[in-house]
């Protein structure tokens, strides 16, 4: 019998990419993992009634007000309440420590909406990539999933996808279309070539 990796997704926001992992996991694309625990930032975000509506369990770790060793050990204990082998940001606007990185080596992935190295590190998230992307002028932007290191922006790079930049483009359109070309097609892909890689080794988290 298949032996799933356990998936914590974090979120803080509207939760489009974990929408594109859940549907991937209910549409059988997504078989070696399973999310197991969606937690978010922000208590209000959308992504919770995603992970509702879908069934999966929910937490929230709130940022504000706390020291980064509390939000951090917070975090902590609920990922290793849910068991997970494998984390994924999705929309995740907190900064993790390079403390909390190094527990977690070439299991974190994350998604950025750019061809890295370009538009990324310190400011660089949201609507601000793709302001930075018209401005620049360039002609193709794109999304790329990577692992995490202690150095933001850093890791392996694990799929990269081009997308044209058409001339009427404002940021709100270029966004939708990356995330559409790109980042939901992506994420899942990835998500599932090491929850696949987890399985068959046999590399689960203790």
């Amino acid at each position: 019998m298949l032996t799933r990796a356990r998936i914590a997704v974090l979120v803080s926001g509207g939760g489009t990419n974990l929408e594109a992992l859940l549907r991937s996991q209910e549409g059988g694309s997504l078989s070696h993992g399973e999310i197991v625990l969606v937690c978010s930032s922000q208590p209000g975000a959308y992504a919770l009634t995603r992970a509702a509506n879908h069934g999966v369990p929910r937490a929230v770790v709130a940022r504000s007000g706390k020291s980064q060793e509390a939000f951090e050990a917070e975090l902590q204990e609920q990922l290793t309440r849910c068991q997970a082998d494998l984390i994924v940001l999705a929309g995740f606007m907190s900064i993790l420590s390079a403390d909390f990185v190094r527990r977690w080596p070439d299991r974190i992935v994350n998604v950025h909406p750019s061809l890295i190295p370009s538009f990324c590190g310190k400011g660089y998230y949201g609507l601000r990539v793709h302001e930075a992307a018209l401005a620049r002028g360039v002609k193709i932007t794109g999304a790329t999933v990577h692992l995490v290191n202690e150095i933001p922006d850093g890791g392996r790079i694990l799929l990269q996808k081009a997308v044209e930049i058409l001339p009427e483009d404002t940021a709100a359109t270029l966004q939708r279309r990356v995330m559409e070309q790109a980042e939901w097609v992506l994420l899942p892909q990835a998500v599932e070539t090491l929850c696949k890689q987890i399985s068959e080794e046999g590399a689960f988290r203790s």
